[in-house]
């Protein structure tokens, strides 16, 4: 959509925000740096980046408040269950809310006067059109323009390859409990350090968050990244799943491609239930 805005093909946006929850990939980074050279400052778009922390680092101290990540527990019984998701309120829609009231000069706790809103444009293309909601604040009014262009996702590759970002990555965080094992496995074999990283995050979160811990809420039972509730680096993510499967049957994604499909969005998380289905038949 920025380039799309930059074109002109839709109106031009004043700003264009990115969320950082600080533990983004490398490669998003990069690609974020080179759009904001390459389309957005010649457009005259400002990009601004916005972030309430690092989750990685709150995640992992005993003294900040931590909005939980969705890990899975194997619980003392051997019943598995998962914790719940409160990372992107915190890293994702928080930090954009606020940076929304600053720039409509009513920041937190002033009031926003009645009619006085921002028009949001979200990218969800028509394959996921059931995720196109409305803004739950009335200072915010949500436009999907992929939507009402006909465009699939598949429409926005194509494009994206038209302009030579062809290599576009998705954006999420490097130790998502949401990621398939197609995004297990293209961290691995692409990025040694940063497998290192979530393989030594994994570990660090078996017994929970660090803060609920010093405050004793310890957790009755064990925490993983990895659906299959054990350790990540033994974990079975060379395992195709039926998802991954059905998405190579379409035609329209190949294996490398699999491992950059999911992630998550401040408007369309994709958390739920059909994002967390796998052979092992768990479900959120």
């Amino acid at each position: 959509m920025l380039a799309l805005s930059a074109e002109g093909v839709l109106p031009k946006v004043d700003y264009a925000i990115f969320a950082d929850t600080g533990w983004e990939p490398k490669s998003v980074y990069d690609h974020l740096d080179r759009l904001e050279r390459e389309i957005a400052a010649p457009a005259g778009i400002p990009v601004l980046r916005v972030s309430s922390g690092s989750i990685r680092v709150d995640a992992l101290d005993p003294h900040h408040r931590f909005a939980s990540m969705p890990l899975y527990i194997l619980n003392q019984d051997g019943r598995p269950g998962m914790t719940r998701r409160q990372c992107t309120g915190e890293y994702k829609v928080k930090p954009i809310k606020k940076k929304i009231r600053d720039l409509l000069g009513f920041p937190y706790p002033a009031r926003v006067p009645k009619g006085t809103f921002v028009e949001q444009l979200i990218g969800i293309s028509t394959d996921e059109f059931h995720r196109a909601k409305d803004a739950d604040v009335q200072y915010m009014r949500n436009a999907h323009p992929l939507i009402d262009m006909g465009w699939t996702r598949s429409d926005c590759v194509r494009y994206l390859t038209s302009l030579g970002l062809a290599d576009t990555p998705k954006s999420s965080c490097l130790g998502c409990p949401f990621h398939g094992n197609a995004q297990w496995r293209h961290i691995r074999d692409t990025s040694p350090a940063e497998w290192a990283d979530v393989v030594e995050f994994d570990a660090a979160i078996r017994k929970g968050n660090a803060r609920a811990n010093a405050t004793g809420n310890v957790l009755l039972g064990e925490a993983f990244l990895h659906r299959s509730r054990v350790p990540l680096d033994e974990a079975p993510i060379d395992h195709v799943t039926a998802a991954e499967r059905a998405a190579l049957a379409d035609g329209n994604t190949d294996e490398a491609e699999l491992g950059v499909v999911n992630g998550c969005s401040p408007w369309a998380c994709r958390g739920d239930v059909e994002a967390v289905q796998d052979d092992f038949g768990l479900t959120a």
